[in-house]
């Protein structure tokens, strides 16, 4: 069957929607020749802070996420593709204002080759930096090897948090010791019950059959060993709750924030009636929701399916999840 996207040529396929980006949003941010998508008001920032990296076709993710109170600059690669080492560091670069610079990396290999080949070179080069991976997709390998979870939609509250902290003043270890706390109480599982198509190749990302769905979903298609008869609504959701309660050994009184992340084809209506179960499901195990968010963060073009996150909060960083932000896909006053 031929894909059917509304697109033009496959290699004007960043560049264009980054252009778009920039057209709809250029209060917020600028894009550079480099495919740097940089905050408007990082020029006048004296704090420290935060660079990320990623291949483009997970809109809004990750640039959709730029601009005040949140990331400075994303360094954006083509489609699924990390972008190389010399963009990162010029990123770094123009990002460090005195203060320093946290350098915030998802768990995937292009994306661990290209961060790990920056830190050497910013090393050499005596630069302000500290490296922060979120890996915490919990489908792939347990929370003891955890160097060898993807990381997931966890950066977007991340990216939230680090940047929340930033703004207080607090220094770059300070800065890169809270995001790290983040990173290691969250969780998140996957599900897809429908693949999509690479935009580039036409190329089907991952197969389901006609009444399949699969638990542990990667964020490129790659599979996770829950392939399953597709479930209701509600058995999904307690099924993937109850794995990151365990996960993340969550227990009685706790704070948590609850995310439903569409992956790019599941429509709101069914992100909402499962987070009406994963509600229900913490509230009887007086688990308290302090934070939350329904929609879509992170996607992988038409895939139908979501991930569920829940995160460990407390009150430090509940304030800086909450403080002020102004972004394309991400607001807060």
């Amino acid at each position: 069957m031929s894909m059917k996207k509304f697109i033009n040529q496959a290699e004007d396929l960043t560049r264009e929607v980054l252009e778009g980006l920039e057209l709809s949003n250029s209060e917020l941010l600028r894009v550079t020749d480099s495919n740097l998508v940089i905050n408007k008001k990082l020029e006048e920032e004296d704090r420290v802070t935060i660079v990320t990296l990623g291949g483009a076709g997970h809109e809004p993710a990750l640039s959709g996420f730029v601009g005040d109170g949140m990331v400075d600059i994303a360094v954006v690669g083509d489609v699924f593709a990390a972008p190389g080492p010399n963009s990162c560091l010029e990123a770094i670069k123009m990002a460090d204002k005195g203060k320093g610079v946290l350098f915030v990396v998802l768990n995937h290999a292009g994306d661990m080759l290209t961060g790990n080949l920056v830190m050497k070179q910013v090393k050499k080069e005596g630069l302000n930096v500290r490296k922060v991976v979120t890996q915490e997709d919990i489908a792939n390998a347990p929370r003891e090897n955890s160097d060898d979870r993807r990381g997931l939609v966890g950066c977007i509250p991340l990216y939230k948090i680090a940047a929340g902290a930033a703004k207080e003043g607090k220094s770059l270890d300070e800065v890169a010791e809270i995001a790290q706390k983040f990173a290691d109480n969250m969780a998140t599982i996957a599900v897809a019950c429908k693949g999509a198509t690479h935009p580039s190749t036409g190329m089907v990302i991952s197969e389901l059959g006609e009444n399949e769905m699969e638990i542990g979903m990667g964020q490129h298609g790659e599979g996770g060993g829950g392939r399953m008869e597709m479930k209701s609504a509600d058995e999904t959701a307690e099924i993937m709750t109850q794995a990151l309660i365990k996960d993340l050994d969550i227990e009685d009184g706790e704070k948590v924030m609850l995310v439903v992340n569409g992956s790019g084809a599941t429509t709101l209506m069914e992100m909402l009636i499962v987070y009406r179960k994963c509600h229900r499901i913490l509230q009887e195990k007086n688990i308290e929701i302090v934070s939350n968010c329904v929609g879509e963060l992170l996607t992988t073009q038409e895939t139908a399916g979501f991930q569920l996150f829940i995160a460990r909060m407390d009150d430090e960083l509940l304030r800086y999840f909450n403080s002020p932000c102004n972004t394309p896909y991400f607001k807060k006053n």
